[in-house]
Order: C-alpha cells, then sequence, then structure tokens
C-alpha cells in the first residue's frame, strides 16, 4: 500500500480540526431496481433482506478492495490504516430511539450474513442488551455536567491517541469501526446531511434515504427505475472529491449484481496477499 502520509494529508490535519471544520458533503442517486427484485424474489423464498444489507456488503468490498487508502483515521497529526472494512450500521429499536453496532470484517460477509448478524443485534437491543461502546452510555450520562465533559474527552484520548482499551467502561480501541451506514429512508426521509461525530474517527457516513419509483432516460427510452438517494458526509482530511467518487462508482458497480453480493467474498487474507504481491 503506497504512503498514506502524502504531503497533502499532512497540510489538512494541520490546517483542519477534527472534524468540524473539514465536512465535504456528495449526493448521488443509485439505480437499485435489480436489488429490489432480488429482494422481493428472496421474501417470497421466505428470507428477509433489505436494501440496508446490501449497500453494507457493497460500500464494505469498495473501500476494502478499490479504496482502502480511505479507510483510516488521524492519530497524533499522521493517518494510521485499518487492516479491515468494520461497518458501523444505525440501528432503529423502535419509537424514536436510535443506537448501533459495529459489523467486523464487513468485507467478507454476504447481505444474508449481513442481515443475519443485524436483525440478532436489533433483537438484543430491544431487549436492552448493549454491547461496545454503547455499553457505557448509561454509566456516563449519569456523571455530572462539566466532569461528562472531562471525562469524555480523557476517554477520546486514551482510545484514539493511545489506542487502548478504556478501562471500567468496557469500551474497544476503534468502537466505531471504518465507516457508517445509517438509514433514514425508514423515516420516509430522502435525503439528509449528517454530522460526523469526533469520538468516531470515521473517514465518512453514508446516509442512505427513501427508495422512490421515478423515470429515467435509459437508451432514449423513460422506464421507471427504483432511486435510492444516497448523502455521503467525508472528513476531507482524509478524503477528497476523487476518493469519494471511487468509493461511489464500486459500491455503485458491485449493487447492480446483488446476488454476487449475497454470496461471501473471497477471504481478506487473499486479498492482502494479492496487495502485497502488486507492491512488490
Amino acid at each position: 500500500m503506497k504512503n498514506l502520509n502524502n504531503p497533502w494529508r499532512r497540510l489538512a490535519i494541520a490546517t483542519y480540526a477534527a472534524p468540524k471544520d473539514s465536512r465535504i458533503y456528495g449526493t448521488f442517486e443509485a439505480d437499485v431496481t435489480a436489488v429490489m427484485e432480488y429482494i422481493a424474489a428472496r421474501k417470497q423464498a421466505g428470507q428477509r433482506l433489505s436494501i440496508t444489507h446490501f449497500v453494507c456488503a457493497a460500500i464494505a468490498r469498495t473501500l476494502y478492495e478499490d479504496i482502502p487508502e480511505i479507510n483510516c483515521y488521524v492519530r497524533r497529526g499522521g493517518v494510521v490504516p485499518r487492516e479491515n472494512a468494520d461497518v458501523f450500521v444505525s440501528i432503529n429499536i423502535g419509537g424514536h430511539e436510535m443506537t448501533g453496532m459495529v459489523i467486523r470484517k464487513c468485507q467478507e460477509l454476504s447481505a444474508t450474513e449481513i442481515a443475519e448478524i443485524l436483525q440478532k443485534a436489533a433483537q438484543e437491543k430491544r431487549a436492552g442488551v448493549e454491547s461496545g461502546a454503547f455499553t457505557a452510555k448509561d454509566k456516563l450520562v449519569k456523571i455530572p455536567w462539566p466532569f461528562r465533559r472531562w471525562l469524555f474527552l480523557l476517554i477520546k484520548w486514551w482510545l484514539f491517541d493511545l489506542g487502548l482499551p478504556f478501562p471500567f467502561l468496557k469500551i474497544p480501541p476503534d468502537p466505531f469501526g471504518s465507516i457508517m451506514i445509517t438509514n433514514i429512508g425508514t423515516f420516509g426521509l430522502q435525503f439528509g446531511m449528517v454530522a460526523l461525530f469526533p469520538i468516531g474517527r470515521l473517514p465518512a457516513v453514508i446516509t442512505m434515504g427513501r427508495v422512490i419509483e421515478k423515470p429515467v432516460v435509459i437508451d432514449g427510452e423513460i422506464r421507471i427505475r427504483s432511486i435510492l438517494p444516497l448523502t455521503g458526509t467525508f472528513d476531507h482530511r482524509i478524503v477528497d472529491g476523487a476518493q469519494a467518487g471511487i468509493l461511489t462508482m464500486g459500491a455503485m458497480r458491485r449493487i447492480q449484481n446483488p446476488a454476487e453480493l449475497d454470496r461471501p467474498n473471497r477471504s481478506s487474507q487473499t486479498i492482502q496477499q494479492e496487495q502485497v504481491k502488486n507492491n512488490e
């Protein structure tokens, strides 16, 4: 892999704060007709899949295989790569409350495997069972302000600057993974500019809107297609416009083949061996 700490990134890290004034945004409308037809066919066969499961698989594989240089985070003025494409997915647990979980090594999983993981996690969270960073939520909110803010900064420094698990709170060193995906379409919304939260150290947050039927011109003819609105919020210290384009186009290319996304991917070890060979 080429050097992640190129001159532009070194300058961007020194120029931008993390990440309140380094946000850039982009929107894209994806034709997901093939995916929706695949989901409908699997539903008839008794399998519950959603567009979120396929978007997770497509983005994880693209991030890992096509654009690994943005699968990283800033630490001590430099860029640190992540080994796998771990995807943080927001979960609606009913009513107005949202939570989430990290799908580890998501680049290796099929859409069906992702669905099974998320369905199990949603059931546990609705039953009050939390894991990962969310286990500390109830403890942190009981701490009086301003001590809560001081502890938050201490945790942030401990987790990301030192890269150590935080004692007593059972928070892992990288609690929010490589990238975040949130589906606001479940609330009837189409577009949303989601914030990058500093403790997440995420290079991007991808927001999925509500799938709608729209007329589209294909080969000079007007056809009705299923269109998924996507919005990306990117940390400009890590991601530029060209890289955002590679991530988008790679994910969209993969999402046109839902059957392939519904099969387990090649192991990350095989891909890593190929990357090492190509860099030699």
